[in-house]
């Protein structure tokens, strides 16, 4: 394949913007906590703010389909990725209190307007039939290039002795580039089916609706309280947890792609089930199990059954009519994010009582999806 050949693919271009987004946000992610205590000195209501300032564009991600009055999606899409780039960049350059709210805002806006606009266009451009393994080597992907950026992190800071700021200016700087290019290089391409430019919710999307909203409670478990119990009942250092985060993204990495084929072959209603039957099994091994051997089994398998939200997504690609792709990955992620906002909250005071309970309440939760997939028709394969 030639230069030319490359720059007039829609596969290529979705490859590189998803190589692209973890660039910035492994970096953004993986230095925050260290970053604003050492060098902008947080308390722990600062670092609270800062975390919820950046679930707050999640939250509105439904707005993007103001932004598609004005621009189409390939150049939303370049866009967002500048301002994720840009603000990457920036949140080494400006560590006031205020500075890093306003950055760490930035940052988000693009991250979460380029993951909605680059789903759109994976369910727009990518059959039915293809979608779900090109989306779990999309995932591969995405791990392998997070991976290599932890690598990066620790061998810069460890031998090079590379600052906050220079990392965050690298990874930044790279995203930027990647975005600019990807812009100049691509052809524009014509949408197949014009996007709807209102807002809606349609009642025929009720079952996604809500599995959407349920995988987003299960996420915020997942992502507050099963690393911080590590910490606090198992007593991992920063380099335990380091090193297990690297180790999740490599298994990620190698299974991701035979997930997305594992999908396509037993079809998103079985595996949604098993997803949610095993998660069921997990939540309630993380209330009850004093093995630290277990718990990082039980760690490393909650994090690879992210991947199966694959099924979920391709799900509403078969039953969705496609002018209605576009804005309803908006408002997905604004019903995922509803959980991020609350749940914390609600859960931290269960927590001080009871650990167990929160855990139970992630198996609850799964248990009600896994019955919901039941509701799933079995011919998803027929068009709709």
């Amino acid at each position: 394949m030639n230069i030319k050949s490359f720059f007039l693919s829609r596969e290529n271009l979705l490859y590189l913007l998803a190589t692209a987004v973890p660039i910035s946000f492994t970096v953004w992610m993986s230095l925050l906590n260290n970053f604003v205590i050492e060098v902008a000195h947080f308390d722990g209501e600062q670092i609270g703010i800062l975390q919820s300032i950046r679930e707050i564009p999640g939250l509105l991600a439904f707005s993007i389909v103001y932004v598609l009055w004005i621009f189409r999606q390939q150049t939303a899409a370049f866009l967002s990725l500048i301002l994720l780039g840009v603000g990457t960049i920036s949140t080494g350059l400006f560590t006031s209190t205020l500075g890093l709210y306003i950055t760490a805002l930035l940052m988000s806006v693009g991250f979460h307007y380029m993951e909605t606009l680059h789903s759109s266009l994976c369910l727009q451009w990518i059959d039915k039939a293809r979608a779900p393994s090109f989306l779990g080597r999309l995932s591969s992907l995405r791990s392998f290039i997070s991976l290599a950026v932890l690598i990066f992190i620790f061998l810069g800071m460890h031998f090079f002795e590379l600052s906050y700021q220079s990392i965050y200016f690298i990874g930044g700087g790279i995203t930027t580039i990647i975005a600019l290019i990807a812009w100049i290089g691509f052809e524009h391409f014509k949408d197949d089916v014009i996007q709807e430019k209102k807002l809606f919710v349609r009642k025929a999307y009720w079952l996604y609706y809500l599995l959407t909203f349920l995988a987003g409670a299960r996420r915020q478990i997942f992502v507050v309280f099963a690393g911080f119990l590590l910490v606090e009942k198992f007593g991992f250092t920063i380099e335990k947890m380091v090193l297990l985060l690297a180790f999740n993204t490599l298994i990620n990495f190698i299974f991701a792609a035979s997930i997305g084929k594992f999908i396509g072959y037993f079809g998103e209603k079985f595996s949604l089930k098993i997803e949610y039957f095993s998660l069921i099994i997990i939540f309630i091994l993380y209330g009850i199990t004093d093995s630290q051997i277990l718990i990082v089994l039980l760690y490393v398998l909650d994090n690879l059954f992210f991947t199966m939200a694959i099924a979920l997504k391709t799900y509403f690609q078969k039953i969705a009519d496609p002018k209605d792709i576009a804005v309803t990955a908006g408002v997905s992620f604004t019903i995922n994010h509803i959980a991020a906002v609350t749940l914390p909250i609600l859960l931290g005071i269960i927590w001080i009582t009871s650990h167990q309970a929160v855990f139970f309440t992630g198996a609850c939760i799964a248990c009600i999806s896994f019955f919901l997939t039941f509701l799933i028709p079995n011919n998803l394969n027929k068009e709709f």
